[in-house]
């Protein structure tokens, strides 16, 4: 498995619109092979910003990067820069290949 993340720096004033970019967007995610979660994640609030990050995980790193070179992945970020900006600079990157998985056996069916 493959984690990939982005972390945003999100202006304190612009959370509820960096919030809606992302709960109304046409992600097509679902289309890609390999794609098995997505999460927004807020987190902590600093001085000038809210840290935010997109946490995806793949079955692979292939699969992965045969997102980011997909047609869905262009139709997602089509309209990215368009908008005015909610951020302090561009999103840091951060991918992971997952080493070990621990799963709670008291939550399996």
């Amino acid at each position: 498995m493959y984690i990939a993340m982005n972390r945003f720096k999100v202006l304190k004033d612009e959370q509820k619109a960096f919030e809606n970019v992302w709960l109304t967007r046409d992600s097509r995610l679902d289309e890609v092979k390999g794609f098995i979660e997505f999460h927004l994640l807020r987190g902590p609030e600093r001085e000038d910003h809210v840290l935010y990050s997109s946490h995806t995980i793949w079955a692979s790193q292939e699969d992965f990067l045969a997102w980011t070179k997909s047609e869905q992945f262009r139709a997602a970020h089509q309209n990215a820069g368009e908008r005015k900006p909610l951020t302090l600079g561009h999103p840091e990157f951060e991918g992971f290949e997952v080493i070990q998985t621990v799963e709670n056996p008291k939550l399996r069916g």
